[in-house]
């Protein structure tokens, strides 16, 4: 399990080692002094891919820490019940699992796969942003080189501007002399940062994630051939292994099922046993029984719309009982 952690601890070693190389850049040279200054924007730029190159390297860590972790249970596994046994120890599944998943289906059709063809194809994305890690590095030194060239202009157009004006204007000639010293400035940072931060820092983030998944690209190549060979021959004893595999798995879906079925017993008892208490109150203790409820009920109900019809009487006005009064009394006439 240590080898599983061994790409993220050195993922933050040199991480550690950076954040000092960066202080101390930052101690010699005042690159943040700089980089607020800065009117190119290279130095901006250059940073900024370097923080997005350090972000994508830690993801990959992690994920590729991950993949090591359940390539460690899968091993575990493999060891006692063979490929069939294998299935997903983690809450989401894993490339690796998607990996032996294909194993599977590869051996019922008895073919023999190509393991290590296989494991390239499915860990092709985790190395493609790997090697994206290590061109962003690439482009830093290229941005470097780039604002070399920039601030060697922004040096030229400044001493050209200061013999221009030399022994004309005092004021212009210090304007000139400052933009070719802040492009004196642009070319060294440029090249310093891209430098340092591409061609150093970011290429070792690269070195480390792709010597993770080389660790992991070999680890799951000798689980393959140590423990699942021999499910890959069509032999009796692999059928029976196989067969007893569907076993196990029919076992325990009927024990889930025979589970279901016993707790579904206990809900319908406990219904059967409410029911009958309500068929059976005893009146001694102020329960009453599920007929006598009923019937209190419509009880109840009677009365309510007998007490609503009085009071609807009550409300209604004088001029209305005395109209409803003459109307019955022409009824009992006629």
């Amino acid at each position: 399990m240590n080898n599983a952690y061994r790409t993220v601890t050195l993922w933050f070693s040199w991480a550690s080692i950076s954040i000092i190389i960066y202080l101390g850049l930052y101690i010699d040279t005042d690159i943040i002094e700089f980089l607020s200054n800065d009117k190119s924007k290279i130095t901006w730029i250059i940073t900024i891919m370097f923080l997005l190159g350090i972000f994508s390297s830690f993801l990959l860590a992690i994920k590729i820490t991950g993949e090591f972790i359940e390539a460690t249970n899968q091993n575990e596994i493999a060891k006692e019940q063979g490929l069939m046994g294998l299935k997903k120890t983690g809450r989401k599944p894993k490339i690796i699992n998607e990996f032996y998943e294909s194993l599977k289906v590869i051996a019922a059709n008895n073919d023999s796969p190509n393991i290590e063809t296989l494991i390239e194809m499915e860990y092709a994305n985790l190395s493609r942003r790997s090697h994206a890690t290590e061109v962003m590095g690439n482009l830093l030194i290229t941005l470097g080189l780039i604002g070399t060239v920039t601030g060697l202009t922004l040096t030229l157009s400044g001493l050209t501007g200061s013999l221009d004006a030399l022994g004309q204007d005092q004021d212009l000639l210090l304007a000139g002399l400052r933009k070719a010293m802040g492009g004196m400035g642009t070319a060294f940072y440029t090249t310093l940062l891209g430098a340092v931060l591409g061609g150093v820092l970011l290429r070792i983030f690269a070195l480390i994630t792709e010597y993770g998944l080389g660790s992991l690209h070999d680890y799951i190549s000798k689980t393959c051939m140590v423990f699942l060979c021999a499910d890959f021959k069509p032999t009796m004893e692999r059928e029976v292994r196989f067969l007893n595999v569907e076993i196990d798995a029919l076992s325990e879906k009927v024990i889930g099922l025979k589970g279901a079925f016993n707790e579904s017993k206990e809900a319908i008892n406990e219904f059967q046993t409410a029911i009958r208490e309500l068929h059976e109150g005893d009146d001694d203790h102020g329960t009453y029984t599920l007929r006598e409820t009923l019937r209190m009920q419509k009880y109840y109900r009677v009365l309510i719309r007998q007490e609503l019809t009085l009071m609807n009487k009550l409300n209604r006005s004088w001029y209305a009982r005395v109209k409803d009064s003459l109307v019955s009394d022409k009824e009992k006439q006629s």
